[in-house]
């Protein structure tokens, strides 16, 4: 009977040494090396860089909606104007450009002075959750499954206009989940093959 006992304790001493004694894999160079990955990119409100000023019917364009959300948070300017056209009555057009305030979150195309965007935030990995190597007793790469978050989302983007007019920003600003494969490096460290993107 005492051996009995004995067998159970030393069996379960080694089973939870086998789960226990693992050795944890040290998180934060992933987190370094995906955040580093993601060095220089923002969330944007448009896909490509819009010209400004633009025109838009209101009637017809569905950007209009986005415009006017901008407008409202004092990042454009919005204008009137008369179009007349042929065998028809004028329309009112609506003419949207850069407030005082636009200009200093506009961010300009470089190649095209009259084009940008408003871009904003930098991404920031909140936890990591699931680690892969490629071979446990050696690794050399990780699958590293992950959260991320933006960070530095100004007050314009937050307004519940903003939100509805670009749902991508309502996305694009909750915690999402992302993978990557990480790669050792010949110093030692990690790096993201291939680099990350914003989604």
């Amino acid at each position: 009977m005492r051996e009995g006992i004995a067998l159970v304790i030393v069996l379960s001493g080694l089973f939870a040494c086998a789960n226990g004694c693992r050795k944890q894999v040290d998180k934060a160079p992933f987190i370094s090396a995906i955040n580093k990955s993601y060095d220089g990119q923002h969330v944007c409100v448009w896909p490509e860089p819009t010209k400004l000023p633009v025109q838009a019917d209101p009637t017809k364009d569905e950007k209009t909606r986005g415009y006017d959300a901008l407008t409202d948070a004092g990042l454009l300017i919005r204008e009137y104007v008369e179009m007349k056209q042929p065998r028809a009555s004028s329309i009112q057009i609506n003419k949207y450009n850069l407030s005082d305030k636009g200009h200093s979150s506009w961010t300009p195309d470089p190649d095209h002075p009259d084009s940008g965007n408003f871009c904003f935030g930098h991404f920031n990995v909140t936890a990591i959750d699931k680690a892969t190597p490629n071979d446990p007793s050696n690794p050399t790469q990780y699958n590293v499954n992950y959260q991320y978050e933006i960070e530095g989302i100004p007050g314009w983007a937050r307004t519940p206009e903003s939100m509805r007019a670009f749902p991508k920003i309502a996305a694009d600003t909750s915690i999402q989940p992302a993978a990557a494969a990480l790669v050792k490096s010949i110093d030692g460290g990690w790096a993201v093959v291939p680099p990350q993107t914003a989604q």
